[in-house]
């Protein structure tokens, strides 16, 4: 089969099925803990909410028995229905990780899958960690290539990578071979689904689609094992996933990307300080430099990229009359708004919101700020910043002086990241809610620890409410 896989589809098995963990450098295992930290204590924090709750019910009713465990409520299930539950606590707020260059959030795909995993054969940390790494890169390597399109044309790019990641992370963990891999990840393929229309119509399902993908990724790396093959050109085919995903082929030299000794993607962990849209991040930065002059903001003149202004901009439908969760958390104008007259855009405000507490209707401080918002696509922009999503802001004032600002780094990304202590309270805020301070430190001590050998469910045990 080997001299018959296209070069791209048989580079990236090759990059799976070849990592080791002793080659993994330094600096992007450093990155899978921030990731694992972040992105566990999301899950836990986030397990109150209503979409949560429905969801674990569901998994109630309709799991395959295993030893893989449901975080807080220690349900037992199999890897792939476990990894399903905690996938969507961990993308359930607008609060976890993202990958700039593809525009994503792989953080609740692979910690999900690689614990789930670990639990279900009784792996090591050391292998936890190598799956997360593997998946990592599986994901945001195929997501950079398929960047900006996906999120231009309307598709959730993490609904369409997270089978993927997920299928890298078991073919690596259970030690499949580049040809296993290979139909593994093609298996993964036929799950992509998801577009972006909840930033318009709702639907709680948005939270749901990272366990949707996480848990049919297992499912196709586990058919994969079963002699169940999928099309060798699932990438790059001239019906495979870039041409009509992406809507174009992808460059010649894609091939290159996933060369293993190119620096690794996880090094690039966006840690996400507000509980939006990433797009929106540069602005809300910004907005928050402007919040000791909010009475005196005239107008608000935005730039913005082109896939921006599809989710958060103009061709969101509720940019400018949000009524729902999934409405504010996706409408730039309000996410400016909110930050420059000094309500914040974290965990406590968007909850407040949801819970009825905060009320923004049109005679509030915040609404009146963000319909004197204008924002203009600017496709410059797409080509002068790619992989990033940067902010053009002109704030015009009441005394008829203008300021500008442009922020291409937002706090939390690689670039301009967030230091651990502010990572760590971040987590204690979600965790100690549910598993009080003394467990909180215990689990953070958990996922910090050098103890490579340690089982991966020892760490899972740290986040069970006793």
């Amino acid at each position: 089969m080997t001299n018959d896989v296209p070069p791209v589809e048989a580079a990236l098995a090759a990059l799976v099925a070849g990592l080791e963990f002793d080659a993994v450098p330094a600096d992007a295992l450093a990155g899978a803990r921030r990731l694992m930290q972040d992105q566990l204590a999301l899950q836990v924090g986030c397990e109150t909410l209503p979409w949560c709750r429905a969801v674990v019910d569901y998994a109630r009713g309709s799991h395959a028995p295993g030893r893989s465990r449901v975080v807080v409520t220690g349900d037992e299930m199999s890897a792939a229905d476990a990894a399903f539950v905690n996938a969507t606590l961990g993308h359930s707020f607008e609060y976890d990780d993202a990958h700039r260059a593809s525009s994503s959030h792989p953080g609740s795909t692979v910690v999900s899958a690689a614990l789930a995993v670990g639990e279900e054969d009784g792996a090591s940390m050391r292998d936890v960690l190598l799956g997360i790494v593997a998946g990592y890169e599986a994901y945001t390597r195929i997501g950079v290539l398929a960047a900006p399109d996906l999120l231009e044309r309307g598709f959730h790019p993490h609904a369409l990578l997270a089978p993927f990641g997920a299928a890298a992370v078991v073919a690596r963990m259970r030690g499949y071979d580049a040809e296993r891999t290979t139909h593994a990840l093609s298996i993964a393929m036929s799950h992509s689904a998801g577009t972006t229309e909840y930033t318009s119509s709702g639907g709680s399902v948005k939270r749901v689609h990272a366990g949707i993908g996480t848990r049919n990724g297992i499912r196709a790396a586990e058919m994969a094992a079963a002699g169940i093959t999928g099309p060798l050109g699932y990438l790059t085919g001239s019906k495979g996933f870039f041409d009509v995903f992406k809507g174009r082929p992808i460059a010649d030299d894609a091939v290159a990307r996933f060369d293993a000794n190119r620096p690794f993607e996880i090094t690039r962990v966006w840690i996400k300080p507000y509980c939006c849209c990433g797009c929106c991040h540069g602005f809300v930065d910004g907005a928050r430099t402007f919040a000791d002059r909010a009475g005196g903001i005239e107008s608000v003149s935005m730039g913005i990229q082109t896939g921006g202004d599809v989710v958060v901009g103009n061709r969101n439908v509720n940019a400018y009359a949000p009524s729902a969760l999934e409405h504010l958390q996706y409408s730039l104008p309000f996410q400016f708004a909110l930050a420059a007259t000094g309500h914040g855009n974290g965990f406590t405000t968007h909850h407040d919101y949801f819970e009825g507490r905060l009320k923004l209707t049109d005679d509030s401080d915040v609404a009146q700020l963000a319909r004197r918002v204008t924002i203009t696509p600017r496709p410059e922009l797409d080509a002068g910043y790619p992989g990033k999503w940067v902010a053009d802001i002109a704030v015009h004032f009441s005394d008829g002086t203008t300021e500008t600002l442009f922020v291409e780094d937002s706090l939390g990304t690689a670039e301009n990241p967030i230091p651990q202590s502010e990572l760590d309270a971040k987590a204690r805020d979600l965790m100690v809610g549910r598993l009080g301070p003394e467990q909180t430190d215990t689990a953070l001590a958990a996922i910090g620890s050098t103890d490579l050998d340690r089982p991966g469910s020892a760490l899972v045990d740290t986040l069970i409410v006793r």
